[in-house]
């Protein structure tokens, strides 16, 4: 029996909705939805492309710099969205690690139409500073965005992420549970998910290719 695209949808929604109910914070635990996407027919695309994709909403939180910042409303032709927080012990590092990676695979005129941009999902410890000197470690030109957290979290739930103070740490700290996804954005539509799972050469091929759709 054929996998239409209807049936594509509908596989992938669940898939989602499990995934932002099951992940952890960056505490380690993979993301089950890894295998499932890989293996269903994505238009040629490595990550889920969404049939009918999320709205980002028009919400203005503060660039690193403490200028208004909307994500729906930034031009750059394609913008790379992912929700974390700069002290994150082990995944945030390794998903910005495979963005910056991906990102580096691209020409230079492919590069002028990326934005990357890192939202804080912890906006009580990354300041501006914090994330200015955060993101230097993968590239200086990702944009860091913060804000208050209510703000953060409107932004977040139309993009099916979730974002949660987590457990108290013997350091005195607290981990933050948050969805591991990076999203691929055109104007104000979320048209492509990858999970942590993805290759940097995974990364940048879907992203060119999103630029020539």
């Amino acid at each position: 029996m054929g996998y239409g695209v209807a049936d594509r949808r509908h596989a992938l929604a669940g898939v989602l909705a499990v995934v932002a109910l099951a992940v952890s914070g960056c505490g380690g635990s993979s993301d089950p939805a890894v295998s499932v996407v890989a293996g269903t027919d994505n238009g040629g695309y490595h990550g889920a492309h969404l049939d009918d994709p999320y709205v980002v909403p028009d919400i203005t939180l503060s660039d690193a710099e403490g200028k208004p910042y909307s994500l729906a409303k930034d031009p750059a032709p394609l913008k790379i969205v992912f929700f974390g927080y700069t002290n994150c012990p082990d995944i945030c590092q390794a998903v910005m690690s495979t963005i910056a990676s991906a990102v580096t695979r691209l020409d230079a005129d492919q590069r002028k139409q990326v934005q990357v941009d890192f939202v804080t999902t912890d906006p009580a410890r990354d300041t501006g500073p914090a994330l200015r000197t955060y993101l230097a470690r993968f590239d200086p030109a990702f944009i860091g965005v913060t804000g208050d957290l209510t703000q953060i979290t409107a932004l977040a739930a139309p993009l099916k992420v979730y974002v949660e103070k987590g457990k108290k740490l013997p350091s005195g700290g607290y981990e933050v549970d948050h969805s591991t996804y990076v999203f691929g954005v055109t104007g104000d539509q979320a048209q492509l998910v990858w999970t942590q799972g993805t290759s940097p050469a995974q990364m940048a091929a879907d992203m060119i290719r999103l630029l020539h759709s």
